[in-house]
């Protein structure tokens, strides 16, 4: 049996092994059952380390001590071994979203937030400003801004951004709309998509021309994308907190929006 290094360095990957664990491993699943010295000469692991390796597959859950001697080894089948690392990794998330809700009414988080109030204070609208890469974070600074606002929130995007971002809107809506912000819409695109989307989030909604995305909170801050981006990872949004700039913005979109 030849074990290819390409399998080799994706599975270790997949699974998160070190080198030795993934070529023992798939040794063995070639084997089916078979003894250390066995899976020492398939795998190419050096027969001294192939104890350890095996028994440190064993507590993970990848292989099963055959009862008797010789010691011979099981190996798991690959999907029992897919399920129970996607458990183990949701458990995970699960504990550490706990951890971080609790975080919130810690001491040591208020303390931090309390040196960041502390270095904002001095600093210049004009120096608040950078790029922000990759979807979820865009997603997540949208948020922050819009639950920050005090006055206003403008959204200019299309009809079909708006959708891919429908769950993520309706809530900022409804949450801001309850404090007395105004929101004000525009969306390019198909006009009963529009219309569909209006009676959705019970919002006016501005049909434009323009095929641009951007954001507007209080007339200070602007966040705008760059391009449309084809995955995630590549969406690229410019944020700016500058009121000489913005509010020229907002002068542009308040001529279309009564128009």
């Amino acid at each position: 049996m030849i074990i290819k290094p390409e399998l080799v360095k994706k599975i270790k990957d997949y699974f998160n092994l070190n080198i030795y664990e993934t070529k023992v491993w798939i040794a063995l699943l070639g084997k089916g059952v078979a003894s250390a010295g066995e899976i020492a000469e398939i795998s190419g692991v050096p027969r001294s380390r192939t104890y350890d390796v095996l028994e440190s597959l064993e507590k993970q859950g990848f292989t099963i001590s055959k009862i008797g001697k010789p010691a011979k080894y099981i190996a798991v089948k690959p999907s029992v071994i897919l399920e129970k690392l996607k458990n183990n990794m949701v458990k995970e998330a699960e504990e550490k979203v706990k951890v971080l809700s609790k975080l919130r009414d810690s001491p040591e988080y208020s303390e931090i937030e309390g040196l960041y109030n502390t270095g904002i204070k001095p600093v210049k609208h004009e120096d608040l400003s950078g790029a922000i890469k990759g979807r979820s974070m865009i997603y997540n600074h949208i948020r922050e801004v819009m639950e920050n606002a005090r006055k206003e929130i403008i959204i200019c995007t299309s009809a079909k951004d708006f959708t891919e971002k429908l769950r993520l809107f309706t809530g900022l809506i409804e949450k801001v709309k309850k404090h007395g912000i105004k929101v004000r819409i525009a969306l390019s695109g198909n006009e009963s998509d529009i219309k569909k989307l209006s009676i959705k989030i019970k919002e006016k909604i501005k049909q434009i021309e323009i095929n641009t995305k951007f954001f507007i909170v209080d007339q200070e801050q602007i966040m705008f994308m760059l391009a449309e981006g084809n995955g995630s990872e590549e969406e690229t949004a410019i944020w700016l907190n500058t009121p000489f700039f913005t509010n020229a913005l907002v002068y542009l979109f308040n001529q279309i929006w009564e128009d």
